[in-house]
Order: C-alpha cells, then sequence, then structure tokens
C-alpha cells in the first residue's frame, strides 16, 4: 500500500487510500487459491446481506434465500464494480459512480421498482405509496423520494459498505488490488447477468410490470451517463496529498448517517431537497478530507459502515417485506444486530492490529 511522510508525525510513513497503480503484487499471485477467492465469496454473500436483511427487511428464516436468489445480482455488481476501479486504479469516486449506475440499472431496468407505482402494494410498505406521489417527476411518473432511497440504498449499502467491510479485513497489500483476472470477472460477470434475468422474468422480482418507452430511455441514458463518468481518466490520477486537520472517524459516521435521515425531516419535494443538499455538503467535505496525508482506511471504513450500523438500529423499528411469525422477526433483527457488530468490530480490531502506529483522526 502506497506510503507518503506525513509532516505531523516527523515523517512516519503514514498509509494512504490512493488506488494502487499495478497488478496484483507477486505475494499475492502465490497465495493459496482459498484465500484469494475467500474476499470475493465474502463480497457475493455480504452485498446481498446488506442490501435486503441488514434493515429489517426480511426475517432470520429469510436471509439464507434471499443469499441465495439474490446474491448473482447484488454480489456480481459489488464484485464488478470493485474490480473495475481497482483494475483501473481508480479510487472511491469511480466506485460511488458505478453504485449509482447500479442503483438506477437495479430499479429502473432490471425490477423496473422506480417506475411501478403498485411495486410494494404486497409488502407492509403499502402505506408509502402517498408520501411516494408527493413528490412525482412529471412526464416521467417516477418519484423523486424514492429514486433518492431506492438509488443511494444500492450506493452505500449493496456496493460501497460491503466493499469498505471486506477490503478493512485484508492487508495494506491486498486492500486495494485486484482479485481477479479476466477469467474469473468472465465468471462473475455471467453470474451477475444471469441472476439480473432471474429477477425481471419472476413474478416476485419485475411483478409482472413493464415501464414506459421514455422511462426505460431515461434510466437507460442515466446508467450510461454515470458510468461514463466513472470511466473518466481524472479518476485514475492520483490526488495531490495535502496536510490537513481531520474530523475523529465517528463524526464522518455521523455526517453519513445524518444524510440518510436527511428525507425524513420534511414531505415531498422540501425533504428530498433537504437529502440532496446535505448528500452533496457530506460529499464535498469527504472528497476534501480525502486529500489529506492523515487520510486512511480507518476513515473509510467509518463512512463507509455507518449506513449498515444505522440500518441495524432501525431494524427494530421497521417491519419486514411480508407478515409473519414475530418471533422470527425479532430474531432476524438480533442476528442483524449481532452480525454487524461482528462485521464491523471485527474490521477496526483488523485495522488496528495490522497498522498499530499509524496516526489518524485530528491531532
Amino acid at each position: 500500500m502506497p506510503t507518503e511522510p506525513d509532516p505531523a508525525t516527523t515523517g512516519r510513513p503514514v498509509a494512504t487510500d490512493r488506488p494502487a497503480t499495478t497488478d496484483r503484487p507477486a505475494a499475492a499471485n502465490r497465495l493459496p487459491l482459498r484465500r484469494r477467492l475467500l474476499p470475493v465469496i465474502a463480497l457475493l454473500l455480504l452485498a446481498p446481506w446488506a442490501a435486503e436483511c441488514s434493515w429489517g427487511g426480511f426475517a432470520i428464516d429469510d436471509f439464507l434465500p434471499v443469499l441465495i436468489f439474490l446474491g448473482p445480482m447484488y454480489g456480481g455488481a459489488a464484485i464488478l464494480i470493485r474490480e473495475t476501479a481497482r483494475h483501473l486504479g481508480a479510487g472511491w469516486p469511480t466506485i460511488v459512480l458505478l453504485a449509482a449506475a447500479f442503483g438506477v440499472l437495479q430499479a429502473g431496468l432490471v425490477d423496473q421498482s422506480l417506475f411501478n407505482p403498485h411495486y410494494l402494494d404486497d409488502t407492509q410498505y403499502a402505506d408509502t405509496r402517498a408520501a411516494a406521489e408527493a413528490s412525482l417527476v412529471p412526464g416521467l411518473d417516477f418519484s423523486l423520494r424514492q429514486a433518492f432511497d431506492y438509488v443511494g440504498n444500492h450506493i452505500v449499502l449493496t456496493i460501497c459498505a460491503p466493499i469498505v467491510l471486506v477490503e478493512s479485513f485484508l492487508g495494506p497489500g491486498r486492500r486495494l488490488r485486484p482479485w481477479l483476472g479476466r477469467p474469473g470477472l468472465a465468471v462473475i460477470a455471467v453470474l451477475y447477468l444471469l441472476g439480473s434475468l432471474l429477477i425481471f422474468a419472476s413474478d416476485g422480482g419485475r411483478k409482472n410490470f413493464l415501464a414506459s418507452p421514455l422511462q426505460l430511455t431515461f434510466a437507460a441514458v442515466v446508467v450510461l451517463a454515470l458510468v461514463a463518468t466513472a470511466l473518466l481518466p481524472r479518476w485514475r490520477r492520483p490526488a495531490p496529498r495535502r496536510t490537513r486537520r481531520l474530523p475523529h472517524p465517528l463524526w464522518l459516521g455521523l455526517l453519513v448517517v445524518l444524510v440518510r435521515l436527511g428525507a425524513d425531516l420534511a414531505p415531498g419535494w422540501a425533504g428530498v431537497a433537504i437529502a440532496l443538499v446535505l448528500a452533496a455538503i457530506v460529499g464535498a467535505a469527504i472528497a476534501y478530507w480525502s486529500s489529506g496525508v492523515r487520510w486512511g482506511q480507518r476513515h473509510v471504513l467509518a463512512a463507509g459502515s455507518a449506513s449498515v450500523v444505522s440500518a441495524a438500529a432501525f431494524a427494530y423499528l421497521v417491519p419486514p417485506y411480508s407478515p409473519g411469525n414475530p418471533t422470527a422477526a425479532l430474531a432476524g433483527d438480533i442476528a442483524v444486530t449481532v452480525i454487524t457488530v461482528t462485521l464491523v468490530g471485527g474490521a477496526w480490531w483488523r485495522l488496528r492490529r495490522a497498522s498499530p502506529t499509524v496516526h489518524v483522526g485530528a491531532s
């Protein structure tokens, strides 16, 4: 992992999160196959769990079916996005933009929940339809509030948080480097396509709804624009590192949670406007801080895992999609808490053990 001297720590090298510009190191190639594939499998399973289970969407007896049926699509997307960025030598701007593209692709073209006003009618969230319709976009007939929720949750829960957690368990030598070569990527791409086709064709996925040509064209154009922006060469150029005073990692996590709660501060267009403004401010602040020489994986972990922690905390307050056994639902919420604490706590412990002398946070 690249290091740079930190003037504030008398020249001691401090680990940075600058993307690797070379392919996998020889040491990584010598690892046994099972160790090389372990983070891939972990991401394949963690992405669907974070996307659908971490916030209480399913009872505990539905966890395994979620991993089996949604793993290829959600997990495949997370792996492809992560590997694309790392192979290009790009960083988190590329990952976030590709995650946004996936969110629009998923909600706009695959299950088309973004355009289907009846998508949640057969769930315990049918009463959210009125709030969604308060921010309908004229001509395209989709709720900007739902778009913020759907796409935003795919960015932070489906893609970014799982990548952050898995990478935090790895050593600096493997954290920012590709895990798969072309054959492995081809397998994951096929797996993702098959998983997406399964959702598109199933009654419980697209729910026999087909968006209008205008809506489908709009979603496709947005996806292509986001992908094109994500692949710009500028994201592969190392940004100049400056000496900045950084907030404690805990404050970064709280800022991310604030964005998540922004849409609930007011109804209709006002709530959407507040959420978008908060997202822009927090995103700009994180981009500013991340250019500092003291920015490290602990800051990335704090910002990336905050969404999962807050989702787990609110899991007790929201019902699962389908009504069922209250005991199973409570057991699922407790399991979510245990899994989240284990993952986040383990990632922090791993980072502390791997680099106990690295200075992080404000001086």
